[in-house]
């Protein structure tokens, strides 16, 4: 799964280079939780790409109580084009999350120690996401949701967890975007080279924020 992630680079940028045609500020965040704004790139009604701020819990139109998004953070690739909950937002409402790095928890013994991974170059990156809009009958408020697909993890990540992300370079996007269904049966394979380190457990509690986050506080591995 990918249950914790951070986004600091400048959203401007990162968003231009996924084709995104407008631009604001998004704050630095070095420990992205469930239930938080998410910043991800989607197809426009204009026909080109827009940033958006998503709430991370898919909350399906059919919905009727928003809490069910709590418990749909991720989905598998393996059945997201049937499911019910993601199967439509799959043919049509497809988005790319931005990401420096995202956290994995790796178990030895009794013990849980996140790592902290990403690319060895440093460079930004997206998650293939799908969005969602839901409309309170109540109040008529909408709110706009994503959740993160998820495959299995690749030989590197394997030594950490069992699932990962699904990560898009910025040709990814592109096919991510425009409907390619040829993607999920090949996300492991296209998944790019990695590099992990251990980080303080702080990154634990969701409160938590600050660069100090991603500081080692053991040995790198990369794969």
């Amino acid at each position: 799964m990918c249950g914790r992630f951070a986004f600091y680079s400048p959203a401007e940028a990162t968003a231009a280079l996924f084709g995104a045609e407008n631009a604001f500020t998004v704050a630095p965040r070095y420990n992205i939780a469930p239930t938080q704004d998410i910043a991800a790139i989607r197809n426009a009604k204009d026909g080109g790409r827009e940033l958006v701020l998503l709430h991370w819990g898919l909350v399906p139109f059919w919905a009727k109580d928003p809490s069910i998004g709590n418990r749909m953070i991720n989905a598998r690739a393996e059945t997201v084009a049937e499911k019910p909950a993601y199967r439509a937002a799959y043919r049509r409402r497809r988005s790319a999350v931005l990401c420096d790095g995202f956290y994995e928890w790796r178990r030895e013994g009794d013990v849980k120690t996140p790592y902290f991974i990403t690319l060895p170059n440093n460079e930004p990156f997206a998650l293939a996401g799908l969005w969602e809009s839901w409309t309170d009958k109540e109040t008529g408020e909408v709110l706009e949701s994503a959740t993160l697909i998820t495959t299995d993890a690749n030989e590197f990540m394997q030594s950490l967890h069992h699932r990962m992300p699904m990560i898009l370079d910025a040709d990814g996007v592109d096919r991510w975007l425009s409907g390619d269904d040829t993607m999920l049966e090949h996300a492991v394979e296209k998944t790019p080279v990695l590099t992990a380190w251990p980080v303080d457990r702080r990154v634990n509690n969701a409160r938590n924020e600050g660069d100090d986050l991603l500081q080692p506080v053991g040995e790198a591995i990369s794969g």
